[in-house]
């Protein structure tokens, strides 16, 4: 069981949400607004949970490639709309820097097993999810549901749904939330504005890459999908 691992005191969990390259990188088919700036902050929340060895969980959207039935057919998600985030292409994999080299990746396939040392095994745990919602994924909402932390922080994309649904459903099981505003990208400023005060309506706090990490002269990201976020040539080989 996995909550023989959680007995071991753990203050804070940093939890990233769809920092994927579809999310975070000019030309992106999902790219969030003022991706830049929101990178730049996503970036010194890594580097700080590298920094205190604060355990992270990545939660990333993948979608199956339905390439070879293809056409006209209902191939998009429920919304009608999926052209992100699919399996095998490179929109579907993470930003560089938030990827740890020690890190194990679970696919979204209906099942709830995990090790009881995982925390302890890995400093990265990768879980894939194939809806907004990451707890309509069985293994996601066992680990989250179950997993003791005095804190769990927030980031990614975007504000307006899987952050929100993440935070909400944190909150509902008893956990306590901090959304890292300046660093969760959203597609619609003002729905982003009315799931932050949901958000904090409902008991998460609301804080600022400064607030957590300090002042940084740290400058906005350069990203493209051949510099992937980070000014540097991505490695293809490395990133799930």
């Amino acid at each position: 069981m996995i909550r023989q691992l959680l007995r071991v005191r753990r203050n804070r969990i940093l939890i990233d949400i769809n920092t994927q390259r579809d999310f975070f990188t000019k030309g992106g088919d999902v790219c969030v607004k003022n991706h830049k700036k929101i990178l730049a902050h996503i970036h010194r929340i890594m580097a700080l949970a590298r920094h205190k060895h604060i355990p992270i969980i990545s939660i990333c959207e993948v979608h199956p490639n339905n390439n070879n039935n293809n056409n006209n057919n209902n191939n998009n998600n429920e919304n009608g709309e999926n052209h992100s985030c699919i399996d095998g292409t490179e929109g579907q994999r993470k930003v560089r820097f938030t990827l740890l080299s020690n890190h194990v990746t679970y696919a979204a396939d209906n099942n709830t097993d995990l090790p009881i040392d995982i925390l302890r095994q890995y400093k990265q745990i990768i879980l894939h999810k194939r809806s907004i919602d990451p707890f309509d994924e069985p293994r996601i909402d066992r680990l989250l549901s179950e997993i003791r932390a005095s804190e769990f922080i927030l980031i990614g994309a975007g504000a307006e749904d899987a952050v929100e649904a993440t935070a909400l459903g944190l909150l509902q099981r008893g956990k306590k939330v901090t959304v890292i505003i300046d660093a969760v990208g959203s597609h619609d400023r003002n729905k982003a504005k009315l799931a932050l005060r949901k958000m904090g309506a409902k008991g998460a706090k609301l804080l600022e890459t400064k607030n957590v990490a300090g002042v940084s002269h740290l400058k906005s990201v350069c990203n493209s999908r051949k510099n992937d976020g980070n000014g540097k040539k991505s490695n293809n080989n490395n990133n799930k």
